[in-house]
């Protein structure tokens, strides 16, 4: 379901991509699913798909593009929960440098992954439920300077 910016938000484990190994590993967005959505995203745009790149470490998303008449769209696909965010440049992290979600991202939620908007992402950190974050994880957040919750989401922290 696309989420509309107006409901509340809650950070669930692994956002940040950070784990304690006694907690267990973090779960894994499925990638066939996401190169699955991707391509029927692109037939819908009336384009193809372009470069894909899965998360180096320490980044916590994979990158991609779809490339149509409207020119390049980048679509990020948050490594460990099935989020989708779109932006205009390929970077390493984002704070609020998020688009609206195209038209054709309906392929994304019809393959089961949660689209948010730019509005949702350029969330103050302060309307963000973040009690699941440890000391180490706000650490980055201060050093930094996150204060939105797509920052908190679409990083490559070191």
């Amino acid at each position: 379901m696309v989420n509309d910016g107006n409901a509340s938000f809650v950070l669930p484990r692994g956002a940040t991509g950070f784990f304690w190994p006694k907690e267990g590993p973090l779960p894994k967005t499925d990638l066939r699913a996401f190169r699955t959505a991707l391509y029927a995203a692109a037939r819908g745009a009336g384009g193809k798909v372009g470069e894909v790149e899965e998360h180096p470490y320490p980044r916590t998303f994979h990158t991609a593009s779809v490339v149509g008449g409207a020119g390049e769209s980048i679509v990020l696909c948050h490594a460990h929960h099935p989020w989708i965010a779109f932006a205009q440049t390929r970077r390493n992290w984002y704070g609020e440098e998020f688009l609206a979600p195209p038209p054709w991202a309906h392929a994304f939620t019809d393959a089961g992954f949660d689209v948010l908007s730019s509005e949702l992402l350029a969330t103050p950190l302060s309307d963000v439920d973040t009690s699941v974050l440890g000391p180490g994880e706000w650490r980055e957040v201060r050093f930094y300077g996150i204060t939105t919750l797509g920052g908190v989401l679409f990083n490559a922290w070191d």
